[in-house]
C-alpha cells in the first residue's frame, strides 16, 4: 500500500534517518554508548532510546500499540538517568528494529482520514492535524539523529554521511 500523500515526506525522513542513526551506531563500543562529552550532554544511549520512544508515540498516534517498559526514562523532558538504571545498548538497539519496523507499517497502513484528523494536545504540528504532528516528529528525529553523528566524530569514528 502507497504511503498516505500526507506524510510521505516525513515517511521518507524517518527511512531516511534510519539509516543515518544506524550508521552513527556501528562500530561503538559499551562505554561510548555512556560518554557525554560534558554534563549537560546526553549519551548515545539516551539520544537512541529517546529516538525509540519518540517513534513509540508516533506508533501510538497512528493507532498501534508498540511499547518497552523503560521507554518513560526517556520521554520529552526526562534527564539522564545512570547507567546502571538504563537498559543495555543491545536492548536498545533491539526496541530500535523492532520500533522502526512497527512504525513502517503504521505508516503504511495510515489512512487519510485519520491523517487529516486531529494530532494529540500539547504536540506540535506543522498544520493543526495528525499529519503536521507527524511532520513535527519526523523532524524531530532529524534533530537528534544530528546530534548522534556528531557523537560519533566526538568519540573518534569517520563520518556518517558525505
Amino acid at each position: 500500500m502507497p504511503i498516505a500523500t500526507e506524510i510521505a515526506n516525513a515517511a521518507g525522513s524517518f527511512r531516511f534517518n534510519a539509516g543515518l542513526l544506524e550508521k552513527s551506531l556501528e562500530g561503538l563500543s559499551a562505554e561510548e554508548w555512556q560518554k557525554c562529552p560534558s554534563e549537560s550532554s546526553n549519551a548515545l544511549l539516551w539520544i537512541t532510546a529517546h529516538i525509540v520512544w519518540a517513534r513509540s508515540r508516533v506508533v501510538w498516534m497512528l493507532g498501534t500499540e508498540w511499547s518497552k517498559p523503560w521507554l518513560p526514562m526517556f520521554s520529552r523532558g526526562s534527564k539522564q538517568a545512570e547507567a546502571g538504571d538504563c537498559p543495555s545498548s543491545e536492548e536498545i538497539l533491539a526496541a530500535w528494529n523492532e520500533v522502526k519496523a512497527v512504525l513502517d507499517g503504521a505508516l503504511e497502513n495510515a489512512s487519510a482520514e485519520k491523517l487529516n484528523g486531529p494530532g494529540p494536545e500539547r504536540v506540535p504540528s506543522f498544520d493543526g492535524k495528525l499529519s503536521g504532528t507527524i511532520s513535527f516528529m519526523a523532524n524531530h528525529e532529524s534533530y537528534h539523529v544530528g546530534q548522534a553523528a556528531y557523537l560519533r566524530r566526538y568519540l573518534g569514528h569517520g563520518q556518517v554521511a558525505g
